[in-house]
This record gives C-alpha cells, structure tokens and sequence, in this order.
C-alpha cells in the first residue's frame, strides 16, 4: 500500500508543485517563501485527496481519485498578479477568490452533477479519449527537459533518458508479475533516475537546502482580500474544474468497473469544492482531480480508494515535512516524461475501450466523437487559435477537455436525442455512401 501510494505521488508530484513555482515566480516570492507555497499546496493536495477518497457524509465520490492543485487557475492567477498595484496583495486576492468559488461550487455541485444523463458512452469515451491526448503533451514537455529556455532543451541526452524510462517501466510490466508488476511506474523512476546520475541531471541539492520540519501556518501570505473581477475570473476555472472532474470521475469510473452516477458525481464535486475552498486557509490554490492519475489506475489494476488515500497521507507528510518533499523533487524531468507516456497513454487507451461499446457502427456517433476529438484537440495542435479572444473565454477554450466535453454533449443531443437522422441505422462510416446510393448504377 506504501508503494502504491508513492507511485501515485510520484506520478502527480509535478502537476501539484508546477502552478505554486509559476505564481509564486510570479509575485516575487524568495526562495524560502516558494519552497513554503510549494509545501502549502502539497498539503492541501493531500487533505483534499482524503475529501475525495474517504469522504464523509454525502462529501467524496470515495473512488481511487487524487486530488491537488489544478493548472487550469495558473493563467487567471497570474494576470491577478499582473494587475495587482502590490505585488504582496496578490497571494490575499487569489486566496479570497479562491474561497469565494469554492463555497459558490459546493452549493451548485448537486445541480451540475445532474448533467450525468448527457454522459452516454458516446460522450464519455470521447472525453475520456481527450483526456489522455490531452496530458501526453505535458510528458513530452516533461521528456525534453526541465528549462524550455535552455540551449540544451530536446536534447538527446534529456530524450534518451525518457525512452529509457520508458523502456523499463515497459519490460517491468512485460516481464516481472505480482507486487513488482504493479509497482513498475515507481521501480521505472528509480531506475531511471539512478540512470540519469551519471549525465549530471539529477540534482540533490533540494534535499539539502529543505528543512526537516515545516508547516503551513493559516494565511501566512496574510488576510484574503475579496475582488469582483478576480472572483469572477476564479468562478469560470471553478466551473472548468468541475467539468473536467466530471468527466474524471466517469472515466476512472469505467475503469474501476464501478460506474459514477449523479450521486457518486455530486459527493466527488463536493469534495472538490470543498477542498477548495479549505485550501486557501493552508495557503493552498484551487483543487481538482488528477486525470494523470488514472493512467496510473488502469494500468497497475490497483483499485482501492486507501491506496489513494495512503497517497494522500504522503502528500500530507511533505507538506510538513519540506525535506520529505524535496525527495521527489530529485526525480528528473526527463525521467517523469518516459513514465508519463505510458500513463496518460492508458487513459487515451481506456477511451478507445468505452468508444468500442459506444455503437460506432452508427454514422451519428461516427460524427459525434470525430467533431468532438476535432474540437477538443485545437488547444493542443494550435495553442493560438483563440489568441483574437478575451483572456475570460480564453480559460474555457484553451481547456481542450472542457470544450470537446461540451461539443459531445450538445452533439449528442442534436443527432441522437432531437430527432433521429435518415441515415442514424444504415450508414457505418461517414465516408461512406448509404445503401440507397450504393445501389444506383454507374454511368
């Protein structure tokens, strides 16, 4: 169960640590005051995990679902940052807009839950499919290097260490069985960073520089303060959030063969939510599923919800513990790249599983899931295709998961619920013709 749950930290590690060193690079924030935002939201990460797989009352979809820092409220906080006259009241705004959304998204978690009955396996698998597509090109960003900006990034050095991660968490998985075989992720980072050592990639010296003990003290960046447009600004990721959560919750529930309902979905959205809102206390950011994760799930075949939560326990642990935190930290970029495409691959992948039960022998559904892949994959193939738009819509479209989640959803409707078309039974392929027209002679 130990490490089980590590693996799950390691696999999320990056996405949790990733928007508190922009934001916190951002406003300015010392070394010592970024190492305590960073262990902030690896605290909160690991209270909200618990929300989500423990849960209480009608609060957690009690599901092997990690929860942390969302990267979708990176852009809206950093132009908080941008706009504030002082730069030390930007870490109070973000806070108190962070509350504001999360309290506004617990009431109204029964209410979107029930957009359950849009979700046939048309849709799901579909999103699910997105999901993956989406994530694998934060692994190959991972498997060039940490520094976009340096001379060295893409590298055959940086890229030779992904595929040789990649290799070994491959024959670990092909060739060992049992506790081995569900650990290969974990074993594969090890190995990989062992691998890297003699190339002068892994770097020790946050071990060294952290200290044993720390704990995020209650609005240590002081009071939150309450701004209209940064709480509408935080209010659209919150929705973002819930979509893309919900579609989480649907797919990992195909996976664990347990599938969401509108019950399981409000109490996963609470949880949500709610740790959200409770996170700001902690000097935590906005919280939400991990779809990373659930790579991890499907492939290891590891279900339980308290091998997630021991997770979250280690979460908790290097929130107090900066040194325990930094032990992660050593994992070099490349090596989490090779990992991460085996794992956002299986999401991709267990997509593909709901699409082939999802009557693709239809030309609706054929439609349905090519425009929807179409539209969700625009963010990814062309990041400034939406560059003309407001920076508000912009939060929602550059989400390919949240607008190819939305064009399923309304697709689905129009061709299979407003009204059958002529050829929804008879034609398999939209390329190809319908039996009337194959029956009419060639001239």
């Amino acid at each position: 169960m130990a490490t089980s749950g590590l693996q799950h930290v390691a696999a999320m590690y990056a996405g949790v640590v990733a928007p508190p060193l922009i934001v916190g690079a951002a406003v300015g924030l010392t070394a010592t005051e970024l190492t305590f935002l960073t262990g902030a939201c690896l605290f909160t990460a690991g209270l909200a995990t618990f929300l989500q797989t423990i849960g209480f009352w009608k609060i957690g979809a009690r599901l092997p679902f990690v929860n942390g820092v969302t990267f979708a409220g990176v852009a809206p906080m950093t132009a908080v940052v941008a706009s504030a006259k002082d730069k030390s009241d930007a870490l109070p705004v973000i806070f108190g807009a962070v509350i504001v959304a999360g309290v506004l998204g617990f009431i109204a978690a029964p209410f979107f839950s029930k957009a359950i009955r849009f979700f046939p396996p048309v849709v799901t698998g579909t999103v699910i499919t997105l999901i993956g597509i989406s994530l694998l090109p934060v692994a190959f960003g991972w498997a060039q290097g940490p520094d976009p900006a340096a001379d060295d990034y893409g590298s055959t050095t940086y890229l030779g260490l992904a595929a040789a991660t990649l290799v070994i968490v491959l024959l670990l998985r092909r060739f060992t069985r049992g506790f081995v075989k569900q650990i290969a992720v974990l074993l594969g980072l090890v190995i990989g960073t062992l691998v890297a050592i003699p190339f002068g990639v892994t770097d020790f010296a946050p071990v060294a520089d952290a200290d044993v003990v720390g704990f995020p003290d209650p609005f240590h960046f002081g009071a939150p303060q309450f701004q209209v447009a940064a709480i509408v600004s935080m209010c659209v990721v919150m929705v973002v959030s819930m979509t893309e959560s919900t579609a989480d919750m649907l797919a990992l529930g195909e996976i664990v063969e347990r599938p969401a309902d509108e019950k399981t979905i409000a109490a996963g959205l609470r949880a949500d939510t709610l740790g959200s809102a409770i996170s700001p206390l902690f000097n935590g950011f906005m919280c939400s599923a991990f779809a990373q994760n659930i790579g991890l799930v499907a492939m290891t075949r590891i279900r339980s919800r308290y091998v997630v939560a021991t997770g979250g326990g280690f979460l908790v642990l290097m929130g107090l513990c900066p040194m325990a935190a930094s032990l992660i930290a050593v994992v070099p970029r490349p090596v989490l790249g090779g990992a991460g495409v085996v794992l956002f691959g299986s999401v991709a992948a267990s997509g593909v599983q709901t699409l082939v039960r999802a009557g693709l022998d239809k030309d609706n559904n054929v439609l349905i899931v090519a425009v929807s892949l179409a539209v969700g994959i625009i963010p990814i193939t062309a990041p400034e295709f939406y560059h003309a738009f407001p920076e508000t819509a912009k939060i929602v479209l550059d989400s390919g998961i949240s607008t190819g989640c939305v064009a399923a959803v309304v697709l689905n409707l129009v061709f299979n619920h407003l009204g059958k078309g002529q050829d929804a039974d008879d034609v398999t392929h939209p390329m190809e013709a319908g039996e009337d027209l194959k029956a009419v002679p060639a001239h």
